[in-house]
């Protein structure tokens, strides 16, 4: 699915001029970061859409695509029949749904008419099963009946607090809900109170919290956050202005569920340290252990495994940030 969405990202910024690329490429970075929201579409044209495809959609693609891997490891035998990306523009989360699972039916709202036309476009002989409509997003905003998936990515940065809450209401109303959000304080706060959200309108975490409960990251100390490798194409270096053949896309996120589901016994919060005969994997669990270097409270631990540990050991020299843990 990667390399389908590259082949339709090929040649999209052909005929547009450098410049006003890279002034719609530098207004998108600011909205990435949260620090403008607004109640307008961040994408006005064309040449704004274009260099967002071609600036953020790869990025976004694997950030979705780990997070919905991530729920969906929880619910092994689930799958959507309908999905729905609210906020979804030109449809990256819509790839990564369909990279995810198959035979179901998405539908895309977003508020930029630009952007779904393009999404449209690029999802062509793709990804026929989609529909592509206009909608404001924020109060009044309701989901059809019966929806299986929400997902929602790199949105709610972009909306006023009150349009935030309504969208995340909406999507409350689905059976599943993953939110996805960038890897920065600012970006963690949103996904913390849109969780804090989701559990009060009954729906059960499962990713990447090992629990409902309170998050027990104090906030303003530290925040949650993964990461994602992207494989950066030459359109992609041309127009990030990069020279590596990769980068990493870091992202928080939550996803919910009204499903049967469990969450795992523990996730891996950041980059396991490997030293000689030893791993240490620092873990968000149910009910906490020695308060971790990293942050002090419950619910977080530093754990340290082995040689002498056997499998576990070797299962712990292959884990990777993001994983779920077993802890015994």
């Amino acid at each position: 699915m990667h390399e389908e969405l590259r082949a339709a990202l090929a040649g999209l910024l052909d005929g547009l001029p450098p410049k006003q690329a890279a002034q719609a490429v530098d207004r998108l970075i600011a909205n990435y970061r949260g620090r403008t929201p607004t109640d307008a579409p961040v994408l006005r044209d064309r040449a704004d859409v274009a260099a967002y495809a071609a600036y953020r959609m790869p990025a976004t693609f694997e950030a979705v695509r780990a997070a919905l891997a991530a729920f969906a490891a929880r619910v092994p035998d689930w799958s959507p029949a309908t999905h729905m990306d609210i906020g979804g523009g030109t449809g990256a989360a819509t790839w990564a749904t369909a990279a995810t699972w198959e035979g179901h039916h998405s539908t895309v709202w977003d508020w930029a008419q630009p952007a779904l036309d393009l999404g449209a476009e690029l999802a062509a002989g793709v990804l026929p099963d989609t529909d592509w409509q206009r909608r404001t997003l924020g109060e009044g905003l309701a989901l059809p009946a019966g929806t299986d998936l929400v997902t929602v990515s790199y949105v709610l940065g972009e909306l006023r607090p009150e349009d935030r809450r309504a969208v995340v209401a909406a999507a409350a109303a689905a059976k599943s809900v993953v939110l996805i959000e960038p890897g920065t304080p600012d970006g963690y706060l949103r996904i913390r109170e849109a969780r804090t959200q989701l559990v009060e309108a009954g729906l059960r975490i499962v990713a990447p919290c090992p629990h409902s409960d309170t998050c027990p990251i104090v906030p303003g100390e530290d925040w949650c956050h993964f990461s994602a490798r992207v494989s950066r194409s030459s359109l992609h270096r041309q127009v990030k202005g990069g020279s590596l053949p990769y980068e990493d896309e870091k992202f928080s996120y939550v996803a919910a569920t009204a499903l049967d589901a469990a969450p795992a016994g523990a996730r891996i919060v950041r980059k396991p340290q490997l030293r000689k005969g030893q791993v240490l994997l620092d873990l968000c669990t149910v009910d906490g252990g020695p308060p971790a270097p990293f942050r002090r409270g419950g619910g977080l631990e530093r754990t340290t495994v082995t040689k002498r540990h056997g499998d576990r050991y070797r299962a712990a020299r292959d884990a990777s940030w993001g994983d779920d843990w077993a802890r015994s």
